[in-house]
């Protein structure tokens, strides 16, 4: 758990990518429009790269189960070759994500870290 304040969540996107050198970082929460909302801002302040058609396909995954579903700022990008994906705060919110991201992540992965990857 990260506090929503922008320093917090920036600081701990760094460290996940830059010391842990975690392949994927997946954040939850904070993408809407409250003023606390600033996983978004934080996100795009440590990415090299944004990834935008990854946060498009969840918005439209969420389209079918919620008209609230193009309030959702959601980004995805590279810090180094580490990918970071910011996920919806609601669980079934997060499941439709994940289901639509869940085929392309290895692929996604493998591009990011400079392996080798079919595009089949």
């Amino acid at each position: 758990m990260v506090a929503d304040e922008l320093g917090a969540i920036e600081e701990r996107l760094r460290h996940w990518a830059d010391e842990e050198r975690c392949d994927l970082v997946l954040t939850t929460g904070g993408t809407g429009l409250a003023p606390s909302d600033v996983t978004p801002e934080a996100t795009r302040a440590v990415i090299d790269r944004e990834v935008p058609g990854m946060a498009e396909a969840m918005r439209a995954a969420s389209s079918a189960h919620t008209r609230h579903w193009m309030l959702s700022r959601a980004v995805a990008g590279i810090r180094g070759s580490t990918l970071i994906v910011n996920f919806p705060g609601s669980p079934r919110s997060i499941a439709q994500a994940g289901g639509v991201l869940a085929p392309v992540l290895p692929h996604a992965l493998d591009l990011v870290a400079g392996r080798p990857s079919s595009h089949d």
